[in-house]
């Protein structure tokens, strides 16, 4: 698959996890090195914050956190990472392990989780054939 290609691809998986889910308002896919690989909704230079999920600080943070997550889980003996969900005041980010990269969400606080956490799965597998 052409580099090209994949990028398509992957913008298709983010948006179709978009149009399936409401609540959700951003997305990112990370290698494990933190750089960032695609983003939807794509960024905007004159509005970065838009997607505040698509900056290269946030595409590190998200690569740092899956690290620790599997190093503590290997050190509790508790098998590989599934996923990692953090909730805050005004939103939810989970991340699904993507094979060589990552999956991360961001979701509204008033999201149905169990779709944001279906749908964000579903996708995760669909990135890492992709990437493969």
């Amino acid at each position: 698959m052409s580099q090209e290609s994949r990028s398509a691809a992957l913008e298709r998986t983010l948006k179709t996890l978009h149009a399936a889910v409401d609540g959700v308002k951003a997305t990112v896919i990370v290698n494990i090195d933190g750089l960032l690989v695609a983003a939807y909704p794509p960024t905007d230079d004159e509005n970065p914050h838009q997607n505040p999920t698509s900056s290269p600080q946030v595409a590190a943070m998200s690569a740092t956190l899956v690290g620790l997550a599997e190093k503590t889980l290997g050190r509790l003996a508790q098998g590989q990472l599934e996923r990692l969900l953090m909730e805050g005041e005004e939103g939810v980010i989970v991340i699904f392990p993507a094979g060589r990269a990552s999956l991360a969400v961001l979701a509204e606080k008033g999201s149905r989780l169990s779709h944001v956490l279906y749908a964000a799965k579903k996708a995760a597998s669909e990135v890492e054939s992709v990437l493969r």
